[in-house]
């Protein structure tokens, strides 16, 4: 029966962003709120921002209704039993909501007027204690190292889903792909309520992208990138991946970062390639792992759909490390760092091949 509530959250969330995502191109056309094409830029014409909007407002919409309905007790009968269990959570669901508030509120103003990175920092951090305030935060025996630790995560998955949004479609579909293999995960470990949140999140990403597939007709801005990272992040951590039984082994611990390997992949990428060339880190470039798959001579959705399969290929072996003793586990791992691998030496050996031809003609 609780298929029916997924696909019913998911519907939801998926028509109203699908609808709220053309009223907030036009707000942002109104007010000016436009992404200007530069020598960077891989689109051509001015396009409007806040996307990212539209899609917080229609996880917002979806939730709240959901907390109201549950509520005041107008539910099926086949939930009447996990009432009290919701209610639990609403003080959880209450802190993704407000925080996610924050980081929607200081991603507007970035696409309005460009925070400084330090007041973007700022505003993150605000963000992440609202969520360990409400006790989402990674566990640990020693409150400060929980702290710490919760906080510099959610920080990673902001800027590592603002960085990989530098393509039509690639955070949005990235975002996708990583929380349906939670969905699967938390359906395997039988979490009906982080199941159903990330339900809606697909809805709310499904609705947003049939606008920003390539060619896209509106971004999401630093509003949804920054929140696609936030919710996931928080999400994490409410998910549990290691059973507490004899067999277990601690390798699930590691299923988040094999999830989100190819985003952790191109933001280590693009500093190593910006620290050799002397470059500053928080400068925006070209060199992102979509641009380089496009100097090898692909096109734009060419490269975003290899990035989509990237991703499902090394993320989809994270709902194995449960069931695996520690050798296949390790297994899994490995091939994910292997494939990473490949990508790298294809790539080196394409701007190789590059370097020798613009070599020759020069000799020419």
């Amino acid at each position: 029966m609780w298929s029916y509530i997924y696909i019913t959250v998911f519907l939801i969330g998926a028509g109203l962003s699908f609808f709220l995502t053309p009223l907030a191109g036009r707000i942002a056309r109104r007010f000016n709120v436009i992404s200007i094409p530069s020598e960077r830029s891989v689109h051509k014409y001015p396009m409007p921002l806040l996307g990212g909007l539209a899609i917080y407002l229609s996880l917002l919409i979806t939730i709240v209704a959901g907390m109201l309905i549950v509520k005041m007790g107008i539910v099926p009968p086949f939930l009447q039993e996990y009432i009290p269990g919701i209610i639990s959570r609403l003080q959880q669901l209450t802190g993704i909501l407000v925080g996610g508030a924050v980081v929607v509120t200081f991603g507007v103003v970035d696409d309005v007027r460009t925070l400084r990175a330090k007041q973007k920092l700022f505003l993150q951090i605000i963000a992440s204690i609202i969520i360990f305030a409400t006790g989402i935060r990674l566990s640990f025996t020693n409150t400060l190292t929980s702290f710490f630790l919760t906080i510099f995560w959610l920080i990673l998955m902001m800027n590592t889903f603002n960085l990989m949004d530098n393509m039509d479609g690639l955070s949005g579909g990235v975002a996708f792909i990583s929380a349906s293999i939670l969905f699967v995960f938390a359906l395997m470990m039988e979490q009906l309520f982080v199941a159903t949140i990330l339900a809606v999140f697909l809805g709310t990403i499904a609705g947003f992208l049939k606008h920003n597939f390539p060619p896209a007709k509106i971004f999401m801005g630093e509003c949804g990138s920054a929140f696609l990272g936030y919710f996931l992040g928080s999400t994490v951590i409410l998910l549990t991946f290691y059973k507490y039984d004899k067999h277990q082994t601690f390798l699930p611990l590691f299923a988040p970062l094999v999830v989100f390997s190819v985003l952790f992949f191109d933001t280590l990428s693009v500093i190593w390639i910006r620290r050799k060339r002397r470059l500053p880190i928080f400068q925006a470039d070209r060199n992102h792992l979509s641009h380089r798959l496009v100097d090898l001579g692909m096109t734009n959705k060419q490269a975003v759909l290899f990035i989509y399969l990237l991703a499902l290929c090394t993320g989809i072996g994270a709902l194995l490390l449960g069931s695996l003793n520690i050798f296949g586990g390790t297994i899994i791992l490995l091939q994910v760092f292997i494939i990473l691998t490949i990508v790298g030496i294809l790539e080196m050996a394409g701007r190789n091949r590059e370097r020798n031809t613009n070599g020759k003609k020069g000799m020419d």
